[in-house]
């Protein structure tokens, strides 16, 4: 009986486990790609790699960083998306997924982006290089010198769009891919394109289809870019949307584009099971006495705060207060005069600054007449 009894435990416990991890479980056996990487958006936080650092050929997932530099050019008012790009003959001569642009046509900046990222189009990534830098070369720099802004420790571009039958060392990491793609989706325009199931360009009389699959098969999808060459097998940074959580699925050096895009869906699907994006609204505290100012006290408060946590344990957050009894004049709005610190099962997941939501300055010689004044007729 009690041997029965161990093994049902055993058994229990097995069962227990299993139903935690099934899908991490699941794709680590079939994971058949040289490189992946599970990222969360909103905070950075890796939820899976395998050997996330080793550089590798990208192929078109190079356009995500030629896609951030021309988004960055447009919020700073460098460019805009009514701008007409000339297409040049060097844009014109490129191979590989295009959308067959004719030397001197003009196109405007947002359909060349369109075609970037829905076709893959090598002919308008350099275009649109061109429009930006003056010449692909510039451009290059630009996307170098970002790359390592960012911390990219891998990575090194040759050309703007990842063909690769000429380049020597254009190479970047699962990682480095995750962490321009989550800078790239910071800008929201970038998702209404990568989105985009079919569309057209030259009046309708040019059918764009998103070489991205998982954008109409995927629950959620909603980018970003894949690549493939000879060299560098079938790439994808995958990004995706539920209840709130923004996931980034890197797959690098697959055999092909079926396994790439199960790679990708198992990388999503462990991510959704798992974990949970939680926020946790900011508010005013009580006001903290003010010493020495022109008023007697000071509203505080602290703002929103968002972590990435198991999913069902948002119930179990505690958190503490760290303020003073008292502040000293003067006091600027804004100044941090506390913390927030939130935690989990004992673990430390966050903290915000409290901070003064008023300013209040200090009371002068004449205040401090005034003030006995007013004290000496109320008594």
């Amino acid at each position: 009986m009690l041997v029965k009894k161990i093994l049902s435990l055993i058994l229990s416990l097995i069962m227990i486990f299993t139903l935690a991890t099934p899908i991490l479980a699941d794709a680590q056996m079939q994971f058949d790609a040289k490189s992946v990487l599970l990222m969360e958006a909103s905070t950075g936080k890796v939820l899976y790699e395998n050997n996330a650092d080793e550089a590798l050929p990208p192929a078109s997932v190079t356009k995500i960083m030629t896609l951030l530099i021309v988004m960055e050019a447009i919020e700073e008012g460098k460019i805009s998306l009514d701008d007409m790009v000339s297409v040049s003959n060097n844009a014109a001569s490129m191979g590989g997924s295009q959308v067959y642009l004719e030397p001197g046509e003009e196109m405007s900046v947002d359909e060349m982006i369109k075609c970037v990222v829905v076709s893959s189009a090598n002919d308008a990534a350099v275009a649109l290089a061109e429009h930006v830098a003056g010449s692909e070369e510039m451009f290059v720099e630009r996307m170098n010198t970002r790359a390592k802004e960012l911390g990219m420790v891998n990575t090194k571009f040759e050309n703007t769009n990842g063909l690769d039958d000429t380049v020597t060392s254009h190479l970047t990491s699962a990682r480095d891919i995750a962490i321009m793609s989550r800078e790239l989706i910071g800008h929201q325009k970038i998702l209404e394109y990568s989105s985009i199931w079919m569309d057209t360009i030259r009046d309708g009389a040019f059918t764009l289809t998103n070489t991205n699959r998982l954008i109409r098969f995927y629950s959620g999808a909603n980018g970003l870019k894949t690549g493939s060459t000879s060299k560098a097998g079938f790439c994808i940074s995958a990004t995706a949307l539920r209840d709130g959580m923004q996931l980034i699925a890197v797959v690098m050096g697959a055999p092909n584009r079926d396994t790439r895009n199960e790679i990708a869906k198992k990388l999503l699907d462990y991510g959704f099971a798992n974990y949970a994006a939680t926020t946790i609204e900011g508010r005013e505290l009580e006001p903290i006495k003010v010493l020495g100012g022109l008023k007697k006290d000071c509203r505080v408060g602290y703002n929103s705060f968002s972590a990435l946590i198991g999913k069902g344990k948002s119930d179990a957050i505690e958190h503490s207060i760290a303020l003073p009894e008292n502040l000293s004049a003067p006091v600027h709005e804004g100044d941090i005069v506390g913390k927030i610190t939130y935690t989990l099962n004992g673990e430390t997941i966050g903290e915000c600054d409290i901070c003064a939501r008023e300013s209040i300055d200090k009371i002068g010689y004449f205040g401090v007449m005034r003030s006995l004044f007013k004290k000496m007729i109320l008594t």
